[in-house]
């Protein structure tokens, strides 16, 4: 802080701008990312990025049971549910050290 207790303004645009580039460092690594979520020991699997863009959804013909889609409507929802989750830790690794710990709305 300069003297009468005001910060340094020169120095806090340098700090934000190196956030500003970690944040975009962050972001393109997360766009570059392909998750996969899981279910029913892998009879279901679902694909998505590290912004949340799902791109593929895998079911093994053995989960396929004309007689029960209630437990294949279950295993698609429980893999969507996994790869959400793991976007969701992937964000949060790549954004928290680039944003000190502040949540960004849309990360």
């Amino acid at each position: 802080m300069r003297p009468g207790g005001q910060p340094n303004m020169q120095q806090i645009m340098k700090q934000a701008q190196k956030m500003q580039q970690q944040v975009a460092q962050a972001q393109a690594e997360l766009a570059a990312a392909e998750l996969t979520g899981t279910a029913g020991g892998g009879l279901v699997t679902v694909t998505v990025t590290g912004l949340g863009e799902y791109k593929a959804v895998k079911i093994d013909p053995k989960a396929v049971d004309p007689e029960d889609v209630e437990t294949l409507e279950d295993l698609v929802l429980a893999a969507i549910h996994n790869a959400a989750e793991a976007q969701r830790e992937l964000t949060e690794e790549k954004m928290g050290p680039a944003t000190g710990g502040l949540s960004l709305p849309g990360f």
